[in-house]
Parts: C-alpha cells; sequence; structure tokens
C-alpha cells in the first residue's frame, strides 16, 4: 500500500513538473553606438545595471563603433536592431536616401557639448585660422560648431578641420597637441578643463531647442518586433527616471565611473549639469517641432530637400509623438 502510494505521488510530481512551461528564453536586442565612455549612454548602463532590460526578458548585446555614421550604416545594413544615442543628423539623412531607418526616441534635449581649446585661446574670435576637431565634415558637431563660431564673426574658411568620431579620440587629439580647439561632451569637458584647456562655451547656450541625440532603429526589424521594441523603451525609460531623481545621485556617479573610469569630481560635475538642465528626455516622445529644427539645419546645408518631412523619420505605431 506504501509503495502505491508512493508511485502515485511521483506521477503526480511528475506531471506537474511537465505541466510547467519552460522559462523563455530572453530575446536579445543588439545595439550599436559611439564611445563607450560617454555620458550620452548614462540611461542605458542604469538599466543595464539596475535590471531593467533583464526584468523585461531582454538580453542586450552592446557593441561600438568609431563614428555615429557608421552606426547607422550598420543599422541599415540591419546588422544591429537599435543605435540608443545616435546623432540627429545621421539617421535624418539615411532616411532622405531611402534606408529602413527610423526615430523611436529623443535621447539629449539639446547638446551637451562645449568647445575646448588650448589654454592660450581666450575667445571665440581667437580660432581664426586655428584647427578645430568635431565629429566629421557631415557630423551634427559641424552643425553645433559653426553655430557657435558665426555670432562671433567666423565664418568656414576662417578655421580648418579635422575630424575623430568619438569624443575621447578629439580630448586625445587635443591633449597631444595636435589642433587647438575640440568640441567636447561630458564629461570629457571637465576633465579637460581640470588640465588646464578653457572652456569657449557651451553649445546647449547658442541651440536650446535642437535636440542632440535620438535613439534610432532598424525599421523592419522594429515593424517585425513591435512588442520587444516597447519593452526595450520600458526599460529605458527607467534608467531616465532613475537618472532623474535626485536620491539616486551618487549611484548614478558610480555607475558612469565604471563606465568611463574618469575620476569621480568630474563625473558629478557631468551628473549636474545634464541633471539640473533637465536634457535627458523624460517623455519618451519625439517633438516634431524639435525634429523640424535639425532638417532645417540640413536643408540648409542642402543635405535634404524642401519636400523632407519629420513624418519620414518616425516610425507609425512604434514612436510617440508630440508637436
Amino acid at each position: 500500500m506504501r509503495l502505491q502510494s508512493f508511485r502515485v505521488l511521483v506521477l503526480t510530481m511528475a506531471a506537474a513538473l511537465l505541466a510547467v512551461p519552460a522559462a523563455r528564453a530572453a530575446d536579445t536586442v543588439q545595439i550599436d553606438s559611439v564611445d563607450a565612455t560617454s555620458a550620452n549612454l548614462w540611461p542605458l548602463h542604469i538599466a543595464i545595471s539596475n535590471g531593467y532590460f533583464a526584468a523585461e526578458n531582454i538580453k542586450i548585446d552592446l557593441v561600438f563603433a568609431q563614428s555615429n555614421a557608421s552606426v547607422i550604416q550598420q543599422l541599415a545594413a540591419g546588422s544591429y536592431n537599435i543605435a540608443p544615442s545616435a546623432g540627429m543628423v545621421d539617421p535624418i539623412r539615411a532616411v532622405s536616401k531611402g534606408a529602413p531607418v527610423a526615430l523611436i526616441r529623443i535621447v539629449i534635449k539639446a547638446p551637451p557639448y562645449a568647445l575646448l581649446a588650448k589654454p592660450a585661446i581666450g575667445k571665440i574670435e581667437d580660432l581664426k585660422g586655428k584647427t578645430i576637431i568635431i565629429g566629421g565634415p557631415k557630423d551634427i558637431t559641424r552643425i553645433f560648431t559653426e553655430r557657435m563660431l558665426a555670432p562671433h564673426g567666423l565664418k568656414s574658411g576662417d578655421y580648418d578641420y579635422v575630424y575623430a568620431g568619438a569624443t575621447s579620440a578629439r580630448f586625445s587629439a587635443l591633449k597631444s597637441g595636435a589642433v587647438d580647439a575640440a568640441l567636447l561632451t561630458l564629461p570629457f569637458n571637465f576633465f579637460a578643463e581640470g588640465q588646464g584647456y578653457r572652456n569657449l562655451g557651451f553649445t546647449f547656450d547658442y541651440l536650446p531647442k535642437m535636440p542632440f541625440a535620438g535613439m534610432a532603429v532598424n525599421r523592419d526589424w522594429a515593424l517585425q518586433h513591435p512588442d520587444l521594441v516597447k519593452r526595450f523603451l520600458d526599460a529605458y525609460n527607467k534608467g531616465v527616471a532613475w537618472f532623474d531623481d535626485p536620491a539616486n545621485r551618487e549611484a548614478a556617479v558610480k555607475v558612469q565611473m565604471a563606465t568611463s573610469k574618469i575620476k569621480a569630481d568630474d563625473v558629478e560635475k557631468a551628473y549636474t549639469f545634464l541633471h539640473d538642465k533637465k536634457l535627458f528626455e523624460p517623455t519618451g516622445k519625439v517633438s516634431k517641432e524639435s525634429v523640424n529644427s535639425v532638417i532645417d539645419a540640413l536643408r540648409g546645408l542642402g543635405d535634404v530637400g524642401a519636400d523632407f518631412t519629420v513624418d519620414r523619420v518616425i516610425l507609425p505605431g512604434v514612436t510617440q509623438v508630440s508637436d
């Protein structure tokens, strides 16, 4: 009798185990970005370290490229699914040429760059005849730089450009003496100031309503995986909200220090700048007005046609938009 009861118990347990569905494998999202040390990726690294993606059953496969143009080329080719912090001009240019790319989020609402120069250069006007390093000849950093220089009487031809896609590479060029000035993003601008280089101004003060970075996707992949895109955005948005909570300041600084290997003082300055100016877009929406400011700038460069509209950049059913 006892043996029979034991057999019934074993069979019951086995049936129960068979009835439990197997855990679903995590969905891998392949993402590509520029410069692992950039503060632009802060909410992403927070979402990873805090387990927000894991909670959405998402596994992040993150790689880095030397330039934003390269990131968008690979995204359009389908090599990667999402570019989490792409400079705005490259996705727009890609779409204008028919590439299957779309914007699903504004990441940074205004450009958090500073123009750093050799100590002997006291003001922007002193850059005449000098060499400036920016991201690329068609990079958004060129628009930012020229919008800063124009009010000071400097026009194209008054200075020379050289190029490097990553902020860390531009800072290295400035340190080596190969250039006279460099456009640097956080926290490298503070790091450079600490080493004696002169801050000639922030792009934020010249372009307060022009978004700097957006989240781009491969359009075909996103249309095939709308639920996965939504879960990715939900996890990322939690990273932004966590960054914005001042109670998390110390922990947020530690996350960025671990990523950038930059000392605490410079990372804390970057946190204060980004947090107090509320530069990380909190709603997850794409403002048509702000994207149009980038399109207008590209139209002025002759990079997009007069008939190009913001509706070609967004992804219906996926991108949340505001006027």
